[in-house]
């Protein structure tokens, strides 16, 4: 993992090269926190859906707007804990 909380970038690429008008163009795109997160929100969505309509008929969309609050926040917490879990140079050196 890189010096940060955030894992680095999720797909890295070539540095940005110059142009002629001197400006470097590019982005360097998401982190691996980010993306760890959006995989698990579809998780959490996708069974937060499923649970509403089985189990609430109509009420389906009430109960999923209600189990959508904090979502967020439990995606990100399931993508730090996806980091913390990722082996390190040195542990994957010794096996």
């Amino acid at each position: 993992m890189s010096g940060d909380k955030t894992g680095g970038q999720a797909f890295p690429s070539a540095p940005p090269l110059p142009f002629s008008d001197g400006l470097r163009h590019g982005k360097p795109g998401m982190t691996l926190r980010d993306w760890f997160a959006g995989q698990a929100l579809a998780g959490i969505s996708s069974t937060l859906t499923e649970m509403a309509g089985r189990e609430n008929g109509d009420d389906a969309g009430a109960l999923l707007l209600q189990g959508i609050t904090g979502a967020g926040s439990l995606a990100y917490a399931l993508a730090d804990a996806m980091l913390a879990a990722r082996p390190t140079p040195s542990t994957e050196e010794g096996q």
